[in-house]
């Protein structure tokens, strides 16, 4: 498991350690004082069970410890019953919470394991993709570059010819383009980034302009229109804007694909409310859309309609959708072409968008 802390993940919902005594205190006192011969201390399974939830695996262990010791508490303080068979239910309670305590932290560990894997496939995802916008993103990268480099050489020419004010407006694009530059390969750092961000309360239509200036020149080299439908005003979800922006940056890079060589070549993105409490991002495109057993199975790791794809890049879409409390499906375009959408839970109002 991984190395949380036990306390702050426990406390911060007040009500559960509470639950967790008075459950405790039912068990051992029923263990105690009824007459009735089970192994009533077998139900401390169930606390050692939550535990695994909120605690680390030092603490599920003091969790384990204590409940064995309340169980053999319990026995030396029962009066009644059979002393054999408080041995034997005592015994089998013991064994009952240590064997359940080292499966469920095993399968903890297990589960941390395969989401440090799924962690390390949506990094190499992220990277495969911007290595395939390389040319693109030198070309976004070149615009604000040469434009530092006219105006620098226009500032110097001003000055050279005594005119401070207009070598100064040209400072200022100067200093505008540089922000341009360095904003670009802040986003791409972000992407490329192999930690788990800390999840935000994201503004999608913001997420969606920013992910577009990573593709826009991908698209106009392969002629295809991106065009955008921003709802504006829409609730606020909170999210790990690297992965939301990966899921996003996916869609829009398949749609592209999808549309290369057909005659119309348009792909639209488009942010609206969904069911009370969430918003919905869709990609759209005008292609040739899927088949029947195409859209059943799109989602599945390692299918592919691509005869160079590996087919991870819409399985690794789906479990960052999933582990975000959303879900992600496609379906037909009208009249032609596939729609994939995923939702996101949302809580806060965010700002108008702007559409393009």
């Amino acid at each position: 498991m991984s190395g949380r802390s036990s306390l702050p993940l426990l406390w911060r919902r007040p009500l559960l350690p509470a639950l967790l005594v008075l459950l405790a205190a039912a068990i051992f006192l029923a263990d105690t004082i009824t007459n009735l011969e089970i192994a009533v201390a077998v139900f401390y399974v169930a606390i050692v069970l939550i535990a695994v939830r909120y605690l680390d695996q030092r603490g599920v262990a003091m969790v384990a410890a204590a409940c064995m010791a309340l169980t053999v508490l319990s026995f030396f303080l029962t009066r009644a019953g059979s002393v054999p068979a408080g041995v034997i239910n005592c015994a089998i309670s013991l064994v009952a919470i240590a064997v359940t305590a080292y499966l469920a932290l095993r399968t903890a560990a297990a589960e941390a394991s395969a989401r440090e894997a799924q962690a390390q496939l949506a990094h190499i995802t992220r990277v495969t993709m911007l290595g395939e916008l390389t040319a693109s993103i030198a070309h976004e990268l070149n615009q604000p570059l040469a434009a530092i480099v006219l105006n620098g050489n226009a500032a110097r020419r001003w000055l050279a010819a005594g005119n401070p004010d207009e070598a100064g407006k040209a400072a200022e694009r100067i200093v505008r383009d540089a922000e341009r530059a360095s904003e670009l390969i802040k986003r791409l750092r972000g992407l490329t980034r192999k930690a788990a961000g800390k999840a935000v309360w994201l503004d999608a239509d913001q997420l969606i302009a920013e992910t577009l200036t990573l593709v826009e020149n991908e698209a106009g080299r392969s002629h295809v229109s991106l065009r955008t439908e921003l709802a504006g005003k829409l609730p606020r979800a909170e999210a790990d804007p690297v992965q939301i922006q990966q899921v996003i940056l996916n869609l829009i890079l398949n749609a592209i694909e999808a549309v290369s060589g057909e005659q119309e070549r348009d792909v639209t993105i488009v942010t609206s409310a969904g069911k009370p409490g969430e918003i919905v991002i869709e990609v759209r495109d005008s292609g040739r859309g899927l088949s029947g057993v195409q859209l059943d199975h799109v989602f599945d790791a390692f299918y592919t309609t691509k005869p160079e794809g590996l087919g991870m890049g819409l399985a690794i879409s789906r479990s960052i959708v999933e582990s975000h409390g959303g879900r992600i499906w496609v379906q037909p375009a009208m009249p032609r072409g596939a729609a994939f959408f995923f939702s996101l839970p949302a809580g806060r109002t965010g700002s108008r968008g702007s559409n393009r």
